[in-house]
């Protein structure tokens, strides 16, 4: 079976390598990214099965990230991540047709599943060609 290919696009160094070595040893594949620009040069390059994107970067931030990904990729599964989030960020990503949101909390344990349980659902959210 093929593992399914996760790109992580978030601004903190330590919680991307934590989420990677968690989602790794759950069978995923997981490409990382420090910030938006990254990102979208990684969505291109490396064609995941679905985005975790957090919300607040500096520079290009989630939303604006989430937006240029919408541009060139409409049904490319992307899932919000966050510590942060108000209503009005949670309407704009949802407008920008995000897939999903997932609370950063401090159980690393309890994350990582609720990551699995997104990424299960994930290919519901491609549209059908």
């Amino acid at each position: 079976m093929d593992k399914k290919k996760v790109l992580v696009i978030d601004d903190e160094a330590d919680f991307l390598e934590m989420i990677k070595i968690r989602l790794e040893a759950n069978n995923y594949e997981v490409i990382i990214a420090l910030n938006g620009k990254e990102g979208l040069e990684k969505v291109k390059q490396e064609k995941p099965d679905a985005v975790l994107l957090d919300i607040l970067m500096p520079g290009i931030d989630g939303l604006q990230t989430l937006k240029e990904i919408r541009r060139f990729d409409k049904n490319l599964p992307v899932f919000i991540i966050t510590a942060f989030s108000n209503e009005e960020r949670f309407k704009l990503a949802n407008d920008l047709k995000a897939s999903g949101f997932i609370v950063k909390t401090s159980d690393l344990k309890q994350e990582v599943d609720n990551i699995n349980s997104v990424l299960n659902i994930a290919p519901q959210y491609k549209a059908e060609k």
